[in-house]
C-alpha cells in the first residue's frame, strides 16, 4: 500500500475548497490553513451589504464542509513564510511539513498605493466587509434624521470606485433598496436627495465584457438614477472628500472602492515567480516556478498559455477548473502517470444590475434583461455549496421579488462601535 502524501492548502476559497473536496482521501493527508473558519461566496457579497441575504446564507464553515472526512485537517491560522528547502511553512501556531504546497490564498483589494484612501473606504472581500457596509449604511440612516443641512449632503452622497460587476451590482442595488426599501423605513428623509455615484476610470461599466454588455448596464443603471462618471479616476479621499482627477470633489461619508485586485502574498518563493499584480508565475499544472512541490491555483496564479498570453481572468470558474484538474494531477503523480495540462474554455460572463435586469456574455451569444437574470440567478444558486443555503437564498429572492422588501437590516455592531 502506498503510503499518503502530505499535502497543505493554504486558502478555504473557491480554489481551495474543491481541490480538498476532489483529492483521492485514499492517496492523501490534508492539512486545509485558512484565517477564518468559514468559506465565503464572494459573489453575493453585495446583497449582503444592501441587506438582501443574511451572512450565514454565503458562509460556510469550514469543518461542516469536510464532516466525516478523516484525511482531512483544518486550522485557523495566518502562514508566515514558506520553507522550500525543508518542505516546511511556518505559521502563527507553529511550523508544518509537507510533500506538496498548494497556494490558493486569492487577491485583496488594491489601493494602487494611496494609503490615504486606504484607511477611509469600504472594501468588499469579505462577510465583514459586507456587514460593515451594511451597519454603516443604516445607520447614516439614522443619522440623517437628527442631522444638519450641511451635514445631510455628505451623508446622502453614496460613492462606488470601479465599474466592474462588483460596482455594478452594487450600485443597481442600492438604487434598488432606494426606490423601494428606504422610503419605507425613513419617512421623514427626502429621498431624491440621496445620490448613487459610480465613478470609473474606463470609458464604459462593465469594461471586460462586450459592448452589448456594457451598453445595456449603462442604460439600466442610468435609468435606475445612477449617476455614471466615467474616464475619471479618485485622486484622494480623507473621509469627508472624494477629489477627482478632472478637478471636482464630492462631499461624501460613504465611498466603497471596487477599482481593482492585487495578489496576496507570503514570504519565501523563489524571485522567478513574481508576476504583474503580486501574482505567482506557474506551469500548465499550476506548479510554482521554481519550485519542485509548491503549486498555486486560483486568482494567484498567472498561467501563460496561447489562449492567454497575460494570465487566465480571475474569475471562480477558472480557480475550481483548475482545482479539479490539479487533484486529478496528483493522483496521476502519485500513479507515476503522465500529467493533464490546464486549458480553460471561456464559458462567458454576466452581472446583475436589478431586478429583472442582468447582462450575459456567452462565448456565442449576448443577452439581456429578464432571462439573462434568471439565467444569473440559476447559475449563481448552482454554486452555492448546500441544499440548505441554495433554498434559503432562493426562498429570500422569491419573498423580495414578490413584495419587494427583506426584513434583514439590522444594525449589528459591538458596544463600543462609533
Amino acid at each position: 500500500m502506498i503510503p499518503r502524501k502530505k499535502i497543505i492548502v493554504i486558502g478555504g476559497g473557491f480554489a481551495g475548497i474543491q481541490l480538498v473536496r476532489n483529492l483521492d482521501e485514499k492517496l492523501f493527508d490534508v492539512l486545509l490553513i485558512d484565517k477564518l473558519n468559514h468559506h465565503q461566496f464572494q459573489p453575493l457579497f453585495y446583497q449582503v451589504a444592501t441587506s438582501q441575504l443574511e451572512p450565514s446564507s454565503i458562509s460556510f464553515p469550514l469543518r461542516n464542509i469536510f464532516k466525516g472526512k478523516k484525511n482531512i485537517r483544518i486550522r485557523l491560522t495566518e502562514v508566515q513564510s514558506i520553507d522550500g528547502t525543508n518542505n516546511k511553512i511556518k505559521t502563527t501556531i507553529g511550523d508544518f511539513d509537507f510533500d506538496y504546497l498548494v497556494i490558493a490564498i486569492g487577491c485583496k483589494t488594491n489601493f494602487f498605493g494611496n494609503k490615504e484612501i486606504s484607511k477611509n473606504v469600504f472594501t468588499l472581500k469579505t462577510t465583514y466587509d459586507a456587514i460593515a457596509i451594511r451597519n454603516h449604511i443604516l445607520q447614516n440612516f439614522e443619522n440623517v434624521i437628527s442631522a444638519n443641512d450641511d451635514e445631510k449632503e455628505s451623508m446622502l452622497n453614496l460613492v462606488i470606485v470601479g465599474a466592474g460587476p462588483t460596482g455594478v451590482e452594487l450600485s443597481g442595488a442600492f438604487a434598488e433598496i432606494k426606490t423601494n426599501i428606504l422610503p419605507k423605513d425613513y419617512p421623514g428623509i427626502d429621498f431624491a436627495k440621496f445620490k448613487i455615484i459610480l465613478v470609473e476610470g474606463s470609458a464604459n461599466t462593465l469594461n471586460n465584457m462586450s459592448n452589448d454588455a456594457k451598453t445595456a448596464s449603462k442604460k439600466y443603471l442610468q435609468e435606475m438614477g445612477v449617476n455614471i462618471m466615467t474616464e475619471t479616476f479618485v485622486k484622494n479621499y480623507d473621509g469627508n472628500t472624494l477629489q477627482l482627477s478632472n478637478g471636482s470633489s464630492i462631499k461624501t461619508k460613504t465611498v466603497i472602492w471596487a477599482a481593482g485586485v492585487i495578489g496576496n502574498t507570503i514570504e519565501g518563493l523563489p524571485e522567478i515567480c513574481k508576476a504583474a499584480g503580486n501574482r505567482i508565475k506557474v506551469n500548465r499544472i499550476n506548479k510554482v516556478e521554481g519550485t519542485e512541490n509548491v503549486f498555486a491555483i486560483g486568482d494567484i496564479a498567472f498561467m501563460e498559455t496561447l489562449k492567454y498570453p497575460k494570465g487566465h481572468p480571475q474569475l471562480a470558474n477558472v480557480a475550481i477548473h483548475q482545482a479539479k484538474l490539479l487533484a486529478t494531477n496528483f493522483k496521476k503523480i502519485t500513479e507515476g502517470k503522465e500529467t493533464v495540462e490546464f486549458e480553460y474554455s471561456d464559458l462567458g460572463s454576466m452581472a446583475t444590475i436589478g431586478k429583472n435586469k442582468a447582462v450575459v456574455d456567452f462565448p456565442f451569444i449576448h443577452f439581456k434583461g429578464y432571462f439573462a437574470w434568471l439565467i444569473w440567478m440559476f447559475l449563481h444558486l448552482m454554486l452555492i455549496l448546500s441544499i440548505r443555503n441554495k433554498l434559503i437564498i432562493f426562498i429570500n429572492w422569491a419573498w423580495a421579488y414578490i413584495t419587494k422588501d427583506t426584513s434583514l437590516r439590522l444594525i449589528l455592531k459591538p458596544n463600543n462601535y462609533k
